[in-house]
């Protein structure tokens, strides 16, 4: 695939990778690897530290790549706090999102990029993810749906756009901040809040690989309490009252069941019920990325006379 050549201003980059992270020492060379191996190069990463006690920050500044910028923060305020912090600093016409422990699929920019600029009216645009653990192996796939009107056939139940893979206009991202306030669910609570005057789509590729190791009741529980206190404020404020009970209901139920399954020890089981199967196709089109990002570390170390 040919590189994509940047819009605007030769100095600026095509696109901005934002990313937050904390206390990622463990991952975060990984993900900005997979950022190193894209087809497209015109993008920047913008990383905000926020508030590591490790040596996060600099591993990613050991990478020394004029495309990277760091900003080290001595006290946490959260990903939303932060992410909007990052877009504030981001110079791209477009910018997207990646989590400091996820692994971007070499083509992801680029087919992103391109889809946007095909179809001027789409704002925000997500992809299919697949899912795999510390130990690199595969659990399952992150199902998504194409259409706008699919997607927020039911926003009160929730939007159906995995957060880390985002990427949209930089326009849209400046005038729909996140809820800096909120500690969780601050994905939802942002396409909820825009999505009567935005339009969104997805790409039914994988395009990024997206770490959990187990269903955690720990994040899952606070992320719906948020969620639902988002939905009620909406509803609230729009007079929707019984879509938004609904909503609410819906997350209550799930929440139980979340309980049940979880505490009896059925996690491996749930997580997997909430992902497609990989296919074949896709585990190859991994395990050469993973070979490939090997690559790049041995690369990177060697001309650097040590580890990154």
């Amino acid at each position: 695939m040919s590189a994509l050549k940047p819009a605007r201003d030769a100095a600026a980059p095509l696109v901005s990778v934002i990313m937050s992270m904390r206390n990622s020492a463990a991952t975060v060379a990984e993900a900005v690897r997979s950022l190193q191996l894209q087809t497209l190069s015109s993008w920047e990463l913008v990383v905000i530290d926020d508030g590591s006690h490790d040596a996060s920050a600099a591993v990613v500044e050991g990478f020394a790549d004029p495309r990277i910028r760091v900003v080290r923060e001595a006290e946490s305020r959260g990903l939303a706090a932060r992410l909007n912090q990052a877009i504030g600093l981001a110079r791209g016409e477009f910018i997207a999102r990646m989590d400091s422990d996820d692994i971007c699929f070499p083509e992801r920019l680029e087919r992103q990029i391109n889809a946007l600029r095909n179809d001027p009216s789409i704002d925000l645009l997500a992809s299919s993810a697949v899912v795999f653990n510390d130990a690199g192996a595969l659990i399952g796939i992150l199902p998504v749906f194409t259409g706008h009107d699919e997607m927020v056939g039911r926003p009160f139940e929730g939007i159906p756009m995995p957060h880390p893979t985002w990427c949209g206009r930089a326009a849209w991202f400046r005038a729909n901040p996140y809820d800096s306030a909120l500690l969780k669910a601050e994905d939802q609570d942002l396409l909820l809040r825009s999505h009567r005057h935005s339009r969104f789509g997805a790409l039914d590729e994988i395009l990024l690989a997206y770490r959990q190791n187990r269903l955690d009741l720990a994040k899952i529980l606070p992320g719906r309490h948020a969620s639902i206190r988002s939905i009620w404020r909406y509803g609230g404020a729009h007079g929707e009252y019984l879509p938004a009970l609904g909503g609410i209901a819906a997350h209550l139920a799930k929440g139980g069941v979340d309980v049940v399954t979880i505490g009896a020890g059925l996690n491996a089981v749930m997580q997997r019920q909430r992902l497609r199967a990989v296919p074949a196709s896709v585990a190859e089109r991994w395990q050469m990325l993973r070979r490939d990002l090997r690559q790049e570390h041995q690369s990177s170390s060697a001309a650097a006379g040590t580890t990154v």
